[in-house]
């Protein structure tokens, strides 16, 4: 039996999501943690971060580097370990990513998305849970360009063969 369009090539159920009844409230917990995280670095203030962006407070750089150390040993530890999610059942491995036109085109936007609203995505969220109310509107916003994006995406991406008369 070939894998479905959920499964991926190794016969896997996509995240296995519903694998465990302690998935979703993990989730929910490790954002919890994130957001928490966020607001006592203080990267979910626009200005701490606009300071970073300007070289003027590198903080927020010993925070992301922080985190992704804690991130990279933890994963190389699991990868190399042979394991499995305990969760999801799916075994922890390196996802390869492909370098394209795409990723330099979205990371750039991504860029001036982030220097004009001050903050990156995650911490929007959480910059909600410390009372900063107008970044409602670069939520907004940003569930704005990720709808037109995808919008476009299938305008190019369907354009129909032309008619061959015979």
């Amino acid at each position: 039996m070939s894998p479905t369009a959920e499964e991926g090539s190794s016969g896997e159920t996509d995240g296995g999501r519903d694998q465990h009844p302690l998935f979703l409230p993990t989730v929910f917990l490790g954002g919890v943690i994130f957001g928490a995280g966020l607001s006592v670095s203080r990267m979910a203030r626009p200005e701490i971060v606009l300071e970073f962006l300007q070289f003027r407070d590198l903080g927020l750089l010993f925070v992301m580097g922080g985190a992704a150390v804690v991130v990279g040993i933890s994963v190389f530890g699991l990868v190399r370990s042979g394991r499995r999610a305990p969760l999801t059942g799916d075994p922890y491995r390196r996802r390869l990513k492909s370098m394209d036109r795409n990723v330099i085109l979205g990371g750039g936007i991504f860029g001036v998305g982030w220097g004009l609203s001050g903050i990156c995505p995650g911490a929007a969220y959480a910059s909600l849970g410390i009372g900063n109310v107008i970044i409602l509107y670069g939520i907004a916003g940003m569930f704005l360009g990720a709808y037109l994006q995808g919008y476009l995406r299938e305008l190019t991406a369907e354009t129909p063969e032309p008619a061959v008369a015979d």
